[in-house]
């Protein structure tokens, strides 16, 4: 039998336009505490790449931040886009802070809809929606199930 053709596939990043790069280095670096891992003009496309996460770009999944230097509107988010996720030991600790530095939290922290897990949902600056929640592995010891 051959192996997957997944065979050593992993999540790399995650690309999303931004209006203002440093409006947005400010919330996910200076409010959710991401790093920049690089950065890097692109002169003849007129645009800047900046990828932000919260360890090595090899080993843990990343954002690609792209700023198209002409885009002056919003992006249209469309209605296949949903959110990224970032977990916390705490949601309602975090959306406590968040809500202090000034970022919207649109749905306050809860156990999620049908569910037991704890989730909240705040925006970035050009509206996308970051979820916050509990830790998968608190979450499972707490329903009584392994993480596989």
């Amino acid at each position: 039998m051959s192996k997957p053709i997944s065979k050593g596939f992993r999540l790399a990043h995650t690309m999303m336009r931004v209006t203002d790069m440093e409006k947005s280095l400010d919330f996910y670096c200076g409010i959710l505490g991401m790093e920049v891992l690089r950065r890097t003009d692109y002169p003849e496309g007129k645009f800047t790449n900046t990828f932000i996460g919260y360890g090595p770009e090899a080993e843990f999944p990343t954002l690609e931040l792209t700023a198209n230097w002409d885009q002056d509107m919003p992006y249209d988010k469309g209605n296949g886009w949903g959110h990224i996720c970032i977990e916390t030991p705490d949601v309602y600790a975090a959306c406590e802070q968040l809500a202090a530095a000034g970022v919207n939290i649109i749905r306050p922290p809860g156990p999620m809809k049908n569910g037991t897990r704890v989730i909240a949902f705040c925006e970035d600056p050009d509206g996308y929606k970051v979820e916050l929640n509990e830790s998968i592995l608190k979450h499972l010891a707490q329903e009584g199930l392994s993480h596989g």
